[in-house]
């Protein structure tokens, strides 16, 4: 949490008696740096939120930190002494550097982050990004934090529909990657039409549970072809996981069977009329929308919800758990939390995030209404690859990737989980507007500047006068860097990465206005010193959040590209509406992880 508003909170902790405390930024600078609404307390204690606010800004007094309090309408407003204020956030950044932002919240702590855990029955469509995409960037967030993340993705592998794949894949000597999700959305059709075939794929599943090791090694091999086809588009995405759990692993150690013994412990079961095992969830929270959960079927083999139980108690072993998952899944979720609390178990958290639509509607596996994922990284990276051919003539293949796979992630980590991600072509395609392209060119600009720096003095300085920065731009940009620490932190208490895609664009943009306003290199050598230390602290922090996103950034090397930057000149406008072309100057910047540009 950053020193100043930590301080603001404990002052108001002090008179206050409310569990959380809120602080918002108000409109205009000359309104203050912080303020606090007091609509809340006027709930609390019957009185006009304006009288309230007079009072409460009368009792907390300045300090080194808090130049002046004082009331405005139903608001207390705070404004920072703004000498403090560059010191100790400018020091506070160049000291910590790439730990910037991060309050340590997760010291000693251990998280278990599932996300993921596509079906393996063919390739992915676009919309199974989103999970993916999301729960990586959580995993970065909360190790930011200083947790101990372990990744799992939980593989199923014996549910009705990898039967189905089994059954469609008879016949088929070597079946390919991207053989399956032919295979398995004409197998699909064909047993919506005929029951008999539903019959057989029961059967197959039937087979799996009692063993039968013929039908196992079926399962196996197409499970294999699968989760390594998945894997290996993903992996293009730089997104990694630490532990490969299966299902199947929970039927053949009989965990799905003891955590069934649990249950009938509990007297919260019975079996219906089809004698399938069906769990009592009533009065659990779920009101009348799902009380009873099934988790058998009458034959006795097990269901999704069963072999979910018998995961979750098994992480429940090590460590707290997060699970990303689509918002369809939320009541699922919420009946699997109610048996674990039956159990007196640790109920999972989970990150719901809604679906990545086409223009006519929701994607869908089965029906073969769809983007894939593959197909969207390959046009999106030809996209790429021909902005560099055009502009040098020759393309530079880890360049291209660095594009083309970051558009996808930032499209996706903008949006807050909750809203739906409307997939367009020719918007997710362009690189105008808000963009990651647009933040990664405010570093490389950043990075030439230092360059042309050092080219004349051989070195960055280690101080300098901060007092200096005396201009309105400068005095709001410094307050945005103050505002990492708290927009990181929030980020990894609520598992949104939204917030922080939002806060390093409007960095970004700031420091381009700031950029296009003033000078750096010609001035005097104090403010010349004084500036070239801020905006290497908003380099810092530009690549700190780009980080966190999973975005790489770059740095422009002008020897290698002719002064390619000096058509932009310092026109913020002119850099947007020429954003595409920043890229291409990318060929010849290195990049260690891949970027995530936002589309």
């Amino acid at each position: 949490m950053d020193t100043f508003r930590e301080q603001i909170l404990n002052e108001l902790k002090r008179h206050v008696a409310i569990e959380k405390i809120e602080l918002e930024i108000p409109p205009k600078p000359e309104m203050g740096d912080y303020a606090f609404p007091c609509f809340s307390l006027a709930k609390i204690h019957k009185k006009n939120p304006n009288e309230i606010a007079k009072e409460l800004s009368s009792k907390i007094g300045k300090n080194k930190n808090i130049e002046k309090v004082e009331a405005l309408g139903p608001y207390v407003n705070f404004f920072l002494n703004k000498k403090a204020l560059r010191e100790q956030t400018l020091n506070k950044i160049l000291q910590e550097k790439d730990k910037y932002g991060s309050s340590n919240l997760g010291k000693g702590k251990k998280i278990i982050l599932e996300h993921t855990s596509i079906n393996p029955n063919a390739s992915p469509h676009v919309g199974r990004a989103r999970n993916a995409i999301i729960g990586d960037a959580i995993a970065k967030i909360l190790r930011f934090q200083n947790y101990n993340v372990e990744v799992y993705y939980f593989v199923n592998d014996i549910g009705k529909q990898i039967a189905m794949l089994v059954l469609a894949a008879r016949g088929k000597k070597n079946p390919k990657f991207n053989d399956l999700l032919n295979l398995y959305i004409n197998m699909s059709k064909k047993v919506e039409q005929n029951p008999a075939l539903e019959k057989e794929v029961l059967e197959i599943l039937f087979e799996l549970e009692n063993n039968n090791k013929k039908v196992k090694s079926e399962f196996k091999k197409i499970v294999g072809i699968s989760v390594k086809g998945q894997i290996k588009i993903l992996s293009e995405l730089g997104i990694k996981y630490d532990v490969f759990d299966y299902e199947s692993s929970y039927l053949w150690s009989r965990q799905t069977h003891e955590a069934l013994k649990l249950l009938e412990k509990t007297g919260r079961f019975f079996f219906d009329k089809d004698k399938r095992f069906v769990l009592d969830e009533k009065g659990f929270g779920l009101g009348m929308k799902m009380p009873l959960l099934v988790l058998t079927r009458g034959d006795g083999t097990s269901l999704y919800p069963l072999r979910d139980i018998a995961y979750a108690l098994d992480m429940n072993k090590k460590g707290d758990c997060i699970v990303v998952l689509g918002e369809d899944q939320k009541l699922y979720n919420e009946q699997i939390n109610a048996a674990l609390l039956i159990l007196e178990k640790k109920t999972r958290k989970a990150v719901y995030y809604s679906f990545v639509l086409l223009e006519d509607g929701k994607m869908s596996t089965r029906k073969g209404n769809f983007v894939l994922l593959e197909d969207f990284m390959k046009e999106t990276l030809k996209k790429a690859e021909d902005g560099l051919q055009k502009r040098y003539k020759k393309i530079n293949k880890k360049t291209a990737k660095s594009i083309a796979y970051g558009a996808l992630k930032y499209s996706i980590l903008k949006v807050s989980p909750e809203k739906n991600v409307i997939f367009n072509w020719e918007h997710a395609l362009s690189f105008e507007g808000e963009t990651a392209p647009y933040i990664q060119y405010a570093y490389a600009r950043i990075s030439s500047i230092i360059r042309h720096h050092k080219k004349d003095k051989k070195e960055m300085p280690k101080k300098a006068d901060f007092s200096l920065l005396d201009k309105p731009e400068e005095t709001e940009l410094i307050k945005k860097l103050s505002l990492f620490p708290s927009i990181a932190e929030k980020a990894a208490v609520e598992l949104r990465l939204n917030a922080i895609a939002t806060y390093t664009y409007e960095l970004a943009k700031q420091f381009n206005e700031f950029y296009h306003t003033y000078n750096i290199l010609k001035e005097g050598e104090e403010l010349k010193k004084a500036r070239l230390l801020l905006a290497a602290c908003v380099s810092q922090t530009l690549k700190n959040s780009l980080n966190l996103l999973g975005i790489d950034v770059f740095r422009h090397r002008q020897s290698q590209t002719g002064g390619l930057l000096a058509p932009f000149g310092r026109s913020v406008g002119f850099l947007r509406m020429r954003i595409f072309w920043v890229q291409t100057v990318l060929s010849n910047h290195q990049s260690e992880t891949g970027w995530n540009i936002r589309i």
